[in-house]
Formats: structure tokens, C-alpha cells, sequence
């Protein structure tokens, strides 16, 4: 199936005498040295998804270049290592903001080691409140024994094709084979699946949604690390984990579409569809 905008699930309207912490607080945990630019666009992307209160956690050595990009989030340093990713003493700081969180994304420039695969897997088994995870962030757990098992909440996990392989160590190219492991994985974890490609695949295990939005253009590098921090915004604003993450989906590739005719596919870049977010929200409110 593909999506009808009709369907496609919107957010109710702000109350005139809202406040900031009525939109959640959005927790994004990633960057290292010479990867900051990931988490950065995760951050924008959850603040122009219409997340209350963003804050950005991320090693010490890169947290200067990760505040420079957005005065609009908060950043907090964690311990490195040698090589600038986050060491194991950042899961001490960690623990007091994930339990004030509203919805936490992980993975975007994260990096690689053996203490982050702990860290990524106690951050999966331990929070209660949904997590959404990407990029290395999957790349960790897909090195766990346990992978997906024993989430503590609701979680939704954002794999591009090759990281959806590495995950349920699989090898096969046929896209319908794909989408069947996605749903029976899902079903099995009590997760949402966000399977990126062409035409992205969302499921809970028992719905699925096939995205109409979003072009070529978008296979860029950063694209998929604003989508994650749209997923947490909205999470932040209270909708559901598949709520979440079709219209997170949806709206992500209409701002790109929006890009795209402004900018054309060739020359448009991740933090364009920052950019042109409010667009695709508004033509969201439209359809609605």
C-alpha cells in the first residue's frame, strides 16, 4: 500500500496558552570528531519538527563545532576517548537527562568501538521512554548478541537498506523479502521499522505504509539524520510511535520535494529540508 495524505496522521493544534514544556523535551545523543555535522542536523531537525526543549549530547572535544551550527538547542559535553568518540563515563551523565527526557534519539555520527555498542544497548534495554534509533546507532546493536531483544520502551529504529541487513543478518536484495523481514522483526520486538529506500517502509508489525513523498535528491549525506530528529519532536509532542514515524516519514519527504523544486534535486543538500520543513508541515495542515 502507499500513503493517501488523507491518512497520513497530523498533530492538533497548539493551545493558545501553551508553553515550551508542553512539547517534550527531545534528547538526541551522537557526533564525534569529524562527524558533528550528524547530530547537528538531528537537532535542527527536531527543533523545526516542533519539539518544546532540544538538547544535544555529545563528546566533549566536538561540542564547540556541534553549538555553532544552532544557538536555538541546548548542548551538553560528554567524556571522549582519544579519538573523539563518547567514552563509557558518558553513560554517568547520561542517565539524569535520559530520565527527564520526553523521546531520545541515538546514532547519528556516533562512531564505532566496543564501549559505544554497550552504550547503545544499555540505552535500549534501561529507558523507559520511546528512543528512536539511526545510523551507528543501529551499527551497535546489530553488534550485540542480543540486537533488538528486551527494549525497556517504545522503540523505532530508522535503517537504510544495508543497515536493515546488518541488523536481522540477512543478505537478501529482493525489496518485498525485505519488507516481509521488516514486519516479522517488528512484530517479534514490539518495534517500529522506518526502512529507508526509494519509497520508505514503515511498520508496526501489523500496519504498513509505504511513503509517496521524496526524491532522488535526498540521497545525500545528513538526510536521514534530520528524519530522526523529526521522529523525536513528534514523539515529543505526544503522538504514538507509528503516528510518529509516518507522518515524520511523510513530512520529511515533502520537504524535500519542496527543496527540490526550489533548488533543484542535483543541488540541494540535508540542511535543506530543514529549510523547507515548514512548508511540508503547512501543506500537511492543508491536506488535513
Amino acid at each position: 500500500m502507499t500513503e493517501d495524505a488523507r491518512q497520513v496522521p497530523v498533530l492538533s493544534p497548539r493551545r493558545a496558552d501553551s508553553h515550551k514544556g508542553d512539547y517534550g523535551r527531545a534528547l538526541l545523543i551522537g557526533g564525534s570528531r569529524g562527524m558533528s555535522g550528524a547530530i547537528a542536523l538531528c537537532g535542527m531537525g527536531s527543533l523545526r519538527g516542533g519539539a518544546g526543549l532540544v538538547t544535544v549530547a555529545t563528546p566533549d572535544c566536538c561540542l564547540e563545532t556541534v553549538a555553532g551550527y544552532e544557538p536555538c538547542y541546548m548542548t551538553v559535553p560528554l567524556p571522549c576517548d582519544a579519538q573523539g568518540r563518547m567514552g563509557r563515563e558518558a553513560r554517568t551523565v547520561l542517565e539524569p537527562l535520559i530520565d527527564q527526557a520526553t523521546a531520545v534519539g541515538c546514532g547519528p555520527g556516533l562512531g564505532r568501538s566496543s564501549e559505544l555498542t554497550q552504550l547503545v544497548r544499555w540505552l535500549f534495554t534501561s529507558a523507559k521512554c520511546p528512543v528512536v534509533l539511526d545510523a551507528d546507532g543501529l551499527n551497535a546493536l546489530a553488534d550485540h548478541p542480543q540486537g533488538l531483544a528486551d527494549g525497556a520502551g517504545p522503540r523505532i529504529v530508522t535503517p537504510h537498506v544495508g543497515e536493515f541487513k546488518r541488523l536481522v543478518g540477512r543478505a537478501d536484495r529482493e525489496l518485498e523479502v525485505l519488507h516481509k523481514a521488516a514486519v516479522d522483526v517488528a512484530a517479534r520486538h514490539g518495534l517500529v521499522v522506518v526502512l529507508k529506500h526509494h519509497r520508505t517502509f514503515v511498520t508496526d508489525g501489523g500496519r504498513v505504509a509505504v511513503n509517496a513523498t521524496g526524491n532522488p535528491g535526498m540521497a545525500t549525506g545528513g538526510a536521514g539524520d534530520v528524519l530522526t530528529g523529526i521522529i523525536v519532536a513528534l514523539l515529543c509532542q505526544g503522538l504514538p510511535p507509528w503516528e510518529a514515524a509516518r507522518l515524520a516519514v511523510h513530512v520529511h519527504g515533502l520537504a524535500g520535494d519542496c527543496a527540490a523544486d526550489a533548488l533543484t534535486q542535483v543541488a540541494m543538500t540535508a540542511r535543506d529540508l530543514v529549510r523547507y520543513l515548514p512548508q511540508a508541515f503547512a501543506a500537511v495542515g492543508r491536506d488535513a
